[in-house]
């Protein structure tokens, strides 16, 4: 084999290898992902806490901001007193830790503030919205499924396809590998997800395919837009905290968007005890 040959071997392997790593880290966390949503109350809502503080730490880092132990400090207090709240039943009170903590964030943050007030708010909003998408007791956990399946064949979908199929890229300038070929493959395996939802008896078929289809255009423009915050500030990954997968806003960008989306809609559709009802019964 010649230099020239062995080089692209090399990548080829490396690839293979992180795919595998890739899948076998996916199926552990995977169901433990799961069977915490399935368990809810507080074992999901702290599951949730610990996500959003990941979330905010990680965003700190990507703009540059990961030094300034006040942002650092006083966010993570916030998130982790917005959590407990939530675990009590206080969403109110939630929402005005979540407020100070936008407040503390920005006012100890002189430079970039901007920057990490939305990360906090990002972080914030996942928090809030993944609480109270479960936290419907007769359609919460079917809600909540239907969002992480969407998201997460979508993702899958979006990488086979754009691999398998290649062509033009989607955004070249933020996300030079992802194609659109590979955006049509994740929202088609979208809508497989929404009709298995139908065929079980879980949602009607007109509204239950449009949300799984509006789910995965959001989660990947969510993606995509974390993608354009990296490129900003040149960075890769978000962190190496899940191997073969990268950081937690490199696993969760997707996710976030689709589940804020889906709470503020199921909310304006039954109250804030009926977010999941709101979206699985129409």
């Amino acid at each position: 084999m010649t230099e020239g040959e062995a080089a692209p071997a090399a990548v080829a392997e490396r690839g293979s290898r992180n795919l595998m790593t890739r899948v076998i880290v996916a199926m552990v966390l995977a169901p433990a992902a799961v069977a915490i949503a399935y368990a809810g109350g507080w074992m999901w809502t702290a599951l949730v806490t610990l996500a959003a503080i990941g979330l905010y730490v990680e965003w700190l880092m990507i703009v540059g901001a990961g030094r300034k132990r006040g942002a650092v400090a006083s966010g993570v207090i916030a998130l982790a007193i917005a959590g407990l709240c939530l675990t009590l039943g206080r969403i109110d009170a939630s929402l005005g830790a979540s407020a100070l903590g936008l407040v503390a964030v920005a006012l100890f943050s002189p430079e970039r503030r901007s920057w990490i007030a939305t990360g906090f708010f990002y972080a914030a909003a996942a928090e809030i919205g993944s609480v109270l998408v479960r936290l419907d007791q007769a359609w919460g956990f079917v809600a909540l499924m239907l969002i992480l399946l969407v998201v997460w064949v979508t993702d899958i979908g979006g990488y086979f396809a754009g691999r398998g199929i290649g062509g033009p890229k989607l955004w070249p300038r933020v996300s030079p590998k992802k194609t659109w070929a590979g955006a049509v493959g994740g929202f088609a395996a979208s809508l497989l997800v929404a009709e298995a939802f139908v065929a079980f008896g879980l949602g009607d078929t007109g509204p239950t395919l449009l949300l799984g289809a509006v789910l995965s255009i959001v989660s990947q423009l969510g993606d995509l837009f974390e993608s354009a915050v990296k490129r900003r500030f040149g960075v890769k990954d978000s962190s190496h905290i899940i191997p073969g997968h990268g950081g937690l806003l490199d696993r969760l960008d997707g996710y976030v968007a689709a589940v804020v989306l889906a709470a503020i809609f199921g909310f304006l559709r039954g109250g804030v005890d009926g977010v999941g009802r709101g979206l699985m019964v129409w």
